[in-house]
């Protein structure tokens, strides 16, 4: 079954007169229908950088990806057609309320029982109350929340997520695990990437971990706390221990013989 991601040396750089960055380094995954795949890094690991290419926000200097079998380069469209986004910063239009809001997504996707899906994200999201006034007055949290809504309506085949959940409140936060999980019930999949690594515990069937503009490793939560089990007497490594690891800032952990034979 073909990947509904599928990343294959995907590389970016950035020109200048002076100098040239290289963000990408030939990043290459595969995320199944249905799965979360949790994207993990450090800030100007790449992340953003990544989910904009896929997304058709950027423009690869090397590589291929595709979602839902659209290369996102030649079927930019198709893939639009494909996903919905979150990006780290809420895409609202101020001028209209939050249902409003909700409602043109509905209605941009022809949504048949668009009006109920929009008075179930409204009271899931604690926005009802706010509902019909305008977005210029809410405040940044809840900003937050309609954003997050507004990618959840619908039945889009893939879901980009980059970290949606910064900046709400626990409440809202296991709300949003809640939806995400609804959705991958009914087969959708999740990108999701974030800052906090309880919250890629908690949701992902895999993860990579993007160091550097290169994954340096990937698996699900399990296999990579597996990798740093050396012996009966220790313990399992928390994913946090795990990632500062493998990135090389946790000092206080030893890896095991074959992590570093592998680095």
């Amino acid at each position: 079954m073909e990947a509904m991601i599928s990343v294959k040396g995907l590389e970016k750089s950035y020109q200048s007169k002076k100098s040239s960055h290289q963000v990408l380094k030939g990043v290459s995954f595969e995320v199944a229908a249905g799965e979360i795949f949790c994207l993990l890094g450090s800030n100007g690991a790449g992340k953003t950088t990544a989910v904009n290419i896929l997304t058709t926000l950027g423009l690869p200097s090397a590589g291929t990806a595709s979602i839902n079998g659209f290369d996102v380069v030649t079927a930019a469209d198709q893939v639009r057609a494909s996903i919905s986004l979150t990006g780290q910063f809420a895409a609202t239009d101020e001028m209209l309320s939050g249902r409003e809001n909700l409602q043109l997504i509905a209605d941009l996707r022809r949504r048949k029982q668009g009006k109920q899906e929009v008075i179930q994200l409204l009271e899931t999201f604690r926005l009802t109350d706010a509902a019909d006034k305008p977005v210029a007055t809410y405040s940044g949290g809840m900003r937050r929340r309609l954003d997050i809504a507004m990618s959840l309506l619908g039945d889009s085949p893939v879901i980009f997520l980059d970290e949606p959940t910064t900046g709400l409140d626990p409440q809202n936060r296991l709300a949003m695990w809640e939806l995400i999980r609804d959705r991958t019930a009914a087969g959708t999949t999740i990108f999701l990437t974030t800052q906090y690594l309880e919250e890629a515990e908690q949701l992902a069937d895999r993860i990579a971990i993007l160091h550097e503009g290169v994954i340096i490793t990937q698996g699900s939560p399990a296999q990579l706390k597996q990798e740093m089990y050396c012996s009966e007497t220790d313990s399992l490594p928390s994913l946090e221990e795990v990632f500062l690891t493998h990135i090389g800032e946790n000092k206080g952990v030893k890896p095991c013989p074959d992590l570093l034979q592998a680095a």
